[in-house]
């Protein structure tokens, strides 16, 4: 499981350190794509084979689901650990996500999101200062 927000510098050539705490999980391969709300998504091979699994199960026809199905499968890249425990962002993924010199690795259960520093901060603030509304709302769930 991926928990955590890690902050991190991106250099030059779109090099940024993996967190420490994720790079076992992603250590044999990981999928690398846009993902929510401005976000960049890494999916481990595992969890990337249950995605495609359930968005080839999903009606061709409507155009949504086309439109999700692009977005993310065409912006997919498999990423793999360098020696020094980086991934290289390409550049469109780098524009995609507004990501500029730091970026900040969020861990989300089954899967890693990467959000430029500035725009993590200030969505995260956002967040907390609607967590009583969402914990009201979440408490219905029995959380």
């Amino acid at each position: 499981m991926f928990l955590g927000e890690y902050f991190h510098s991106i250099d030059e050539k779109g090099r940024v350190a993996m967190p420490a705490k994720f790079r076992e999980q992603v250590d044999k391969g990981a999928i690398l794509t846009r993902g929510s709300d401005g976000s960049l998504t890494i999916y481990t091979v595992n969890e990337w084979d249950k995605l495609v699994d359930k968005l080839m199960k999903l009606p061709q026809s409507k155009t949504d689901v086309r439109n999700y199905a692009r977005l993310v499968l065409a912006g997919a890249v498999e990423i793999k650990l360098d020696k020094q425990g980086r991934i290289n962002i390409p550049k469109y993924l780098m524009e995609f996500a507004q990501i500029s010199k730091k970026a900040v690795f969020v861990g989300l259960y089954d899967k890693v999101e990467i959000w430029d520093e500035e725009r993590w901060v200030e969505y995260r603030k956002g967040i907390e200062n609607q967590s009583a509304d969402v914990l009201e709302q979440l408490s219905e769930f029995g959380i």
